[in-house]
């Protein structure tokens, strides 16, 4: 049966909390208190130890599994490689993307004609630069042709064969043309 009487309250709460503390401040000085030998001093213990050294040499190999180590997982030295370069050309894009876009906040109060013209000058000069020196070039072996002078003494044959040969586009598409 169940009592309807309220629980006593605790009889002095200040007393049981002074109590416990002065059993921990006694277990406290107890610990710390120098241990008094029940013999006479005796001659000092081998220390306890703390590690131990296997002496047996590591086997060559054992039936136990490879272990991953930290760091890189283990692949082939062609996909080390291969990782490699994908991590640096990522590096050199992220400071070459990193580059543009400093310049281009730095270019954001620039009138468009004007940013168009610093820009685009240099690469019409370089454009028209090397159209000159192909020109110059196809002008220079078209200006002399070679002249052959052969002379013989008796039956010859001669057979002239000129071979062309011109690869062209990002993929490259290579025509081979032979005249006689």
């Amino acid at each position: 049966m169940e009592s309807n009487n309220p629980p006593a309250p605790d009889p002095a709460p200040g007393v049981e909390a002074a109590g416990r503390a002065a059993a921990l401040i006694a277990a406290v000085e107890d610990a710390l208190a120098p241990a008094t030998p029940a013999e006479p001093a005796a001659a000092p213990a081998e220390p306890l130890a703390t590690s131990y050294r296997d002496p047996a040499p590591v086997p060559a190999y054992g039936d136990a599994l490879p272990v991953a180590q930290p760091g890189r997982p283990p692949m082939t030295q062609r996909a080390t490689d291969a990782s490699v370069v994908m991590l640096a050309a990522g590096a050199g894009t992220l400071m070459a993307g990193t580059g543009a876009g400093v310049a281009l906040w730095a270019l954001a109060g620039v009138d468009p004609v004007t940013l168009a013209l610093a820009v685009g000058a240099p690469v019409a000069v370089v454009a028209a630069l090397t159209r000159l020196v192909r020109r110059a070039g196809q002008a220079a072996q078209q200006a002399a042709p070679v002249t052959h002078h052969h002379h013989y003494t008796g039956p010859v044959r001669q057979e002239h064969r000129t071979t062309s040969q011109t690869a062209r586009g990002l993929i490259a598409r290579t025509t081979m043309r032979t005249s006689r």
